[in-house]
């Protein structure tokens, strides 16, 4: 599985649990992540290339906690994503480098009753991501360059889209809830020291479940699935 994010820790807040539960199927899993999220954080002292520099860092150490060793970094300026033909030639060359069967993006559709969840450059991956996976990545004649780097075309047989108005599937992760708030406390610079995340989150995936029909207790987190077959 691919994992495609607009910033460092978009993966730990949307899907974490998730992830956690495919690596413990055996599920291999790398992300790809589009900007370098210099815009992030409050603290005005700190100098914008080393933020980027540390969120890189934060999401690495993140990654580890949920057994995530393949990450790329797009670099793109953070809070001016456009869904640009070079964007979806690079999120399309990291498609053909990992060849995932699965690939879970941003939604590229805004969400009224979420409003920070559809963050613009959240909306402008996801519209790369989807149009990467259909038809760029499939198709030879798209970004001819890449089969100058040896890159062939892949077929990604499903997207799934993390903040998506509509969840169509739902992942249990009552048993990785605690790898999630792990990975999620290593963003120091974005979550501090965490102080009421926790409840936050149950509650987030509390709701989720709740709205699947699942058991009393039960955490989860949904995505919108999208067949590309």
């Amino acid at each position: 599985m691919l994992v495609v994010t607009a910033h460092p820790d978009d993966v730990d807040f949307g899907a974490a649990g998730t992830v956690a539960a495919f690596r413990d199927a055996g599920v291999d899993v790398a992300y790809c992540v589009v900007t370098d999220g210099d815009a992030g954080g409050s603290d005005r002292s700190v100098a914008r290339a080393e933020m980027a520099r540390l969120r890189r860092e934060e999401q690495r150490a993140a990654a580890l906690e949920l057994d995530v060793r393949d990450i790329t970094f797009l670099g793109y300026p953070d809070g001016r994503l456009s869904a640009s033909i070079e964007l979806r030639r690079d999120v399309t060359r990291v498609i053909r480098r990992v060849r995932p069967q699965r690939v879970l993006a941003p939604s590229p559709e805004r969400r009224w009753d979420l409003i920070f969840a559809s963050h613009p450059d959240h909306l402008a991956a996801g519209e790369a991501a989807t149009c990467a996976v259909y038809p760029d990545a499939r198709n030879p004649f798209a970004h001819p360059e890449l089969l100058e780097e040896g890159l062939e075309p892949h077929t990604v047989g499903e997207l799934w889209l993390m903040a998506s108005p509509t969840a169509t599937v739902v992942v249990e992760t009552t048993d990785t809830f605690e790898r999630k708030l792990a990975a999620l406390r290593r963003h120091r610079s974005q979550v501090g020291d965490g102080e009421g995340l926790a409840e936050r989150l149950r509650s987030q995936g509390e709701r989720v479940a709740r709205e699947a029909g699942m058991r009393r207790g039960t955490l989860a987190e949904g995505f919108q699935k999208v067949r590309t077959g």
